[in-house]
């Protein structure tokens, strides 16, 4: 399963300090197993921040997980931690077609929030 996870700060909610080490979190969590082998991410495809001197903050990732709940849940755990910490409302979560297409609709476009569950 390959899904694209986005965070922003467009909202000034946090200082620069804590949106660098948002985004440094973040990053961590969404390292592969190259990195840190018990991650729930196979492959990190890329990884995009906001130019500097945009009006807006804005970080996005594309990440392929195992095509398994349980990686899908643990990987959205740590997320809603994070969100939780960072005192931000939700994180894009964009699942895309797999290679053999067996997932549905490749806009299917949703928000992870830090106190719902799935």
């Amino acid at each position: 399963m390959i899904v694209y996870v986005s965070i922003g700060n467009s909202d000034d909610k946090l200082s620069q300090v804590e949106w660098s080490s948002y985004v440094t979190e973040m990053d961590v969590t969404l390292a592969d197993r190259s990195e840190i082998p018990d991650s729930p991410v196979l492959r990190r495809h890329g990884a995009w921040l906001s130019r500097s001197d945009a009006p807006w903050q804005n970080a996005c990732w594309c990440v392929e997980l195992e095509d398994a709940d349980d990686a899908v849940k643990e990987l959205q755990g740590r997320l809603r931690e994070l969100l939780s910490s960072y005192r931000q409302d939700s994180i894009a979560w964009a699942p895309v077609l797999d290679w053999q297409g067996k997932r549905e609709g490749v806009n299917r476009y949703t928000h992870l929030h830090r106190d719902s569950r799935p």
